[in-house]
């Protein structure tokens, strides 16, 4: 499935690592959050980097104390029609300040991407969407009503702003 950052096509180097496998003795991986919660220790003493893959129902606030050692956040979207991944990623880039890379996974469309992206987004792995159909998707309004997560200046801010 292709990767998208960075508004390129890059290798991707994680591995997402089910529940009932075994993980594997180096790597970068990700995790469920169930999984990360019950072997916390096991994973953050591992010598390589680590990631957590958010599913809708889960609360991406149980993750706070440990923004600064995940590398990856992943969100899931099984469904195209299901939004909490944009809350989840809403919350974790605005309310818990988290830096890292935060990838959606899943049932990612290219009318969803721009959204994904104001929302925090900075990954997207797709097999619905090609490359040039993401630039043009990111590209396609140059200025926003809503404040979000990308930190765009509103038409409002841009509009009473002395710059």
């Amino acid at each position: 499935m292709p990767l998208i950052k960075n508004r390129q096509e890059v290798d991707d180097i994680w591995a997402f690592v089910p529940d009932d496998a075994p993980l594997s003795p180096g790597g970068c991986i990700t995790v469920s959050l169930g999984r990360f919660r019950s072997e916390q220790e096991l994973l953050l003493a591992r010598n390589t980097e680590i990631g957590v893959r958010l599913e809708p129902a889960d609360d991406p606030h149980e993750l706070e104390d440990h923004l600064e050692r995940l590398s990856l956040i992943e969100i899931s979207f099984p469904k195209y029609t299901d939004g909490r991944g944009y809350s989840q990623a809403q919350v974790l880039r605005r309310r818990l300040a988290y830096e890292g890379e935060l990838r959606a996974v899943g049932h990612v469309l290219r009318d969803q991407i721009l959204y994904m992206n104001r929302s925090g987004f900075d990954a997207f792995e797709t097999e619905r969407a090609e490359l040039p159909s993401i630039i043009e998707a990111l590209e396609e309004f140059s200025v926003f009503y809503q404040p979000a997560a990308d930190g765009a200046k509103t038409v409002f801010a841009r509009r009473h702003s002395k710059d």
